[in-house]
């Protein structure tokens, strides 16, 4: 059923929370596991995400994390808008289901077009599980 599943990771805790619900689903379906962490590029934004050996070492750790369960991961690292990449790399790597945690920004208003996650709710190819 979910033969390539897709995890952005960055280093929030709801992405560390989701860990082991996208393991639980790989191993089920015996799915193929693909990590993306997007390298957001701004003037505005020093955050760790905007610097490319953060997120490779990132990378490192989730696949790494995966190979202790007895997962193999590949890694897909990019730049751009997170939500838009995130779409763009489900559709080349034929992703069946996207897992991603939600920070919650998108419960107000104001939120709801910050969101990353609520972006990828509304342009991805697959069916999006947020794990709260």
């Amino acid at each position: 059923m979910f033969k390539n599943v897709l995890f952005p990771i960055d280093q929030s805790r709801e992405t560390r929370d989701a860990v082991t619900i996208v393991s639980n689903i790989v191993k089920t379906y015996d799915s193929k596991l693909f990590l993306l962490s997007v390298v957001e590029k701004s003037t505005e934004d020093d955050s760790i995400m905007s610097h490319e050996d953060s997120v490779a070492q990132l990378l490192a750790g989730a696949k790494e994390l995966f190979a202790q369960e007895n997962i193999n991961a590949e890694i897909i690292e990019r730049e751009g808008m997170a939500s838009f990449t995130i779409c763009d790399v489900a559709d080349e790597v034929e992703a069946n289901l996207i897992i991603m945690g939600c920070r919650g920004l998108g419960l107000t208003a104001d939120g709801a077009e910050d969101s990353v996650t609520n972006r990828v709710i509304n342009l991805a190819p697959c069916p999006v599980l947020v794990v709260p």
